[in-house]
């Protein structure tokens, strides 16, 4: 199979797609375009190589798999690009400064064959990067911890991994069907590529070449993707909000990237220096003085009237992916069918056996009763009879102190009786003044007329007050 590239044809950059999900991305960016980059399709699977408008493609492990696939296992996947080692260098050998690997992580020859083709392209020095997808929770648990597995396997041979998780796709564009959920897939990944990839290859009226980009992403460690598009008034500062609060970036905050990666593209309705001030000054107070910012113009007539802003924020930690990094302890199994093998805590040191001690036990029946009896302390009589004494001394000297303070009277029966039926401010001698009764008044019931009644004889005491009434108005 021809795999070579024409020198005049070649270029420094290359997307080599991985496996079935990584292949149909590329297959993507192949017919939505990209300029100036060379598309590679690898795959284990003969048939979907066939289907792929690619030019150049290579097999991998023509023997292992015979052209069937891995079905799944990503040892197969792995075994399979070892096998084809020597094409793969050679592809990358053709004139080629950075590469982009992408790969839907979860399958046997993307998570396998990845890992295996990065490390090779970063031992030749060539600037890798790793756009990789996380499955679609209904794709199953095993599918999602396998791309989990293959993620780790791949951290540590690029220069730079962005990790796009599918499922945040559905927060993005809701419930759409599962051919559309792929192709948005398809598209970000698409859309990360050539945000990156653009920036090199595209000429703007601000030059940046590829020294500057190998800069700020090499060694970089994990990247962040925002991405959104916006139109009408107020489009510029629109588009960058949105997508530097895109559910791609994982909830993280710009803040702290080591260095941030702008593509701004127009279409028909080019953007303005204001709009373009706009963009750069948000992402330069979103992100913080050390940081180094790369960005790049671009146009599109199908954008029509908006304007897209693509951002990929780079230097962050394993910590800003939250479905790889798990923080809790690694478990070990150990299979149980061995019952020679001894189970033991792997943290503790195992101490051999020193020896063994043995005891002579007597039978019940030929065995002694022994009765121990509790021996009293023998006591001294005249100690015994003096602390008694000062024992009783110490009770009447605290007796006579109450009976003093008027706290007991003179005899228990009449100390009792007194209790009951003397009041306490009494017998504890509290002065108190004889408070009257609140229903108590100084106003007499009583009133003096001086009218004679009909019959009387002149003035009169009558007890019936009329400025006096027991009820309650």
């Amino acid at each position: 199979m021809n795999f070579d590239l024409p020198p005049e044809r070649s270029s420094q950059i290359k997307v080599i797609g991985v496996g079935g999900g990584g292949s149909n991305a590329v297959n993507h960016m192949y017919k939505k375009g990209i300029k100036d980059v060379n598309f590679v399709v690898c795959n284990t699977d003969a048939q979907a190589l066939h289907n792929s408008p690619v030019a150049v493609k290579l097999q991998l492990g023509d023997v292992l798999t015979e052209g069937r696939g891995a079905g799944s296992k990503s040892e197969i996947g792995r075994e399979a690009a070892q096998e084809s080692i020597d094409r793969i260098k050679e592809v990358l050998s053709s004139n080629t400064n950075m590469v982009f690997i992408t790969a839907g992580m979860g399958g046997g020859t993307g998570t396998g064959a990845a890992p295996v083709i990065a490390s090779t392209a970063k031992e030749m020095g060539i600037l890798t990067v790793a756009i990789v997808t996380i499955p679609f929770r209904f794709e199953g648990p095993e599918r999602i911890n396998q791309a989990i597995e293959g993620i780790n396997a791949l951290k540590d041979h690029v220069d730079s991994l962005l990790v796009i998780n599918n499922e945040k796709l559905r927060e993005i564009y809701g419930n759409l069907t599962v051919s559309k959920s792929f192709e948005k897939a398809d598209d970000v990944l698409a859309i990360a590529a050539k945000g990156i990839a653009e920036i090199i290859t595209v000429h703007g009226y601000i030059n940046v070449d590829f020294a500057d980009v190998q800069t700020v992403m090499s060694n970089s460690g994990v990247a962040i993707m925002g991405s959104a598009a916006a139109s009408g008034e107020e489009r510029a500062r629109k588009a960058i909000e949105e997508a530097l609060t895109s559910p791609l970036l994982n909830n993280n905050d710009i803040e702290g990237a080591r260095s941030v990666l702008l593509n701004i593209t127009s279409g028909a309705q080019e953007i303005t220096m204001d709009e373009v001030s706009e963009i750069t000054d948000y992402v330069v107070s979103a992100t913080s003085r050390d940081t180094t910012l790369i960005w790049g113009i671009g146009s599109e007539e199908s954008l029509g009237e908006d304007i897209s802003v693509t951002i990929i924020a780079t230097g962050f930690r394993m910590n800003s992916i939250p479905e790889v990094y798990v923080g809790r302890k690694q478990t070990h199994k150990v299979p149980l069918r061995d019952r020679g093998s001894d189970l033991v805590d792997g943290h503790s040191n195992v101490v051999p056996a020193q020896g063994s001690l043995s005891f002579g036990v007597k039978d019940r029946e030929d065995s002694e009763e022994y009765i121990l009896m509790e021996q009293s302390e023998e006591i001294d009589p005249e100690a015994h009879e003096k602390k008694l004494a000062d024992r009783v001394r110490s009770l009447r000297e605290t007796h006579e102190k109450l009976r003093e303070r008027g706290y007991l009277s003179s005899s228990g029966d009449d100390e009792i009786e007194e209790l009951e039926n003397v009041p306490a401010y009494v017998r504890k001698k509290v002065p108190i003044d004889q408070q009257k009764h609140s229903q108590e008044t100084e106003v007499s019931r009583y009133r003096l007329t001086d009218k004679k009644e009909e019959g009387g004889e002149g003035p009169k005491l009558s007890p019936d007050n009329p400025h006096l009434h027991d009820n309650v108005d």
